[in-house]
């Protein structure tokens, strides 16, 4: 059974910093294939329809979804606004289901806060984000390193623990089937060979 894997970038990036990670993957025998989409520019929801064509054109008979960051909420809209998908599991890194407070300290900035984040406040980093309509498991890799990041710079102090970027608490939700909680700044997620090891061992079995 030929098995995919789709790579979500986050905020302000562009995917090429996800590709140690999907080189990795492949290791482990998927067929990897990486989304682009534009971050600021258009909200997470908008991001998920042009997903549904992209996810349309693989060829493969299970599609699984590994997002880092806000990539993660354009899964999630994905699967709120069409529901019946392939089969597949979703491994989230850092992403804040729940908002993000350091966005909406910076979102508050005068003249450029709005600028610089853009659409993705609008059911994404500002919070209001749907639930997982997937039916099926969700692996959340959270990191607790209480590292210096964007968010513990520019958006104030975190509630600890936190990932620099990310507080573990704005990880968390019920419908997240198993958590991996790793001593990792934010972007370190994406980078640790053990962390890709999980991953796979996750859209596996279904279970970290």
């Amino acid at each position: 059974m030929r098995e995919a894997v789709i790579t979500l970038h986050g905020l302000w990036m562009t995917g090429l910093e996800m590709s140690v990670l999907r080189s990795r993957l492949q290791q482990q025998g998927y067929a990897v294939y990486p989304f682009h989409y534009p971050s600021v520019r258009r909200s997470p929801r908008e991001n998920a329809q042009t997903l549904r064509r992209f996810v349309e054109d693989i060829d493969a008979e299970v599609v699984h979804f590994v997002a880092h960051s806000l990539g993660g909420i354009v899964v999630l809209h994905l699967f709120d606004l069409f529901p019946l998908q392939r089969p597949g599991r979703a491994v989230f890194l850092g992403t804040p289901l729940n908002g993000s407070q350091a966005a909406r300290h910076v979102a508050h900035w005068p003249l450029i806060g709005r600028f610089i984040l853009g659409a993705s406040l609008v059911g994404g980093l500002q919070g209001s984000v749907p639930t997982w309509h997937a039916g099926r498991e969700l692996g959340m890799v959270s990191g607790i390193g209480n590292s210096i990041g964007i968010g513990h710079l520019f958006g104030g102090p975190l509630p600890q623990p936190h990932d620099g970027t990310v507080a573990f608490r704005e990880t968390q939700a019920p419908y997240v089937s198993s958590y991996l909680e790793v001593h990792s700044g934010h972007f370190g997620l994406l980078f640790r060979k053990e962390i890709a090891e999980s991953i796979g061992g996750f859209l596996r079995e279904g279970t970290f």
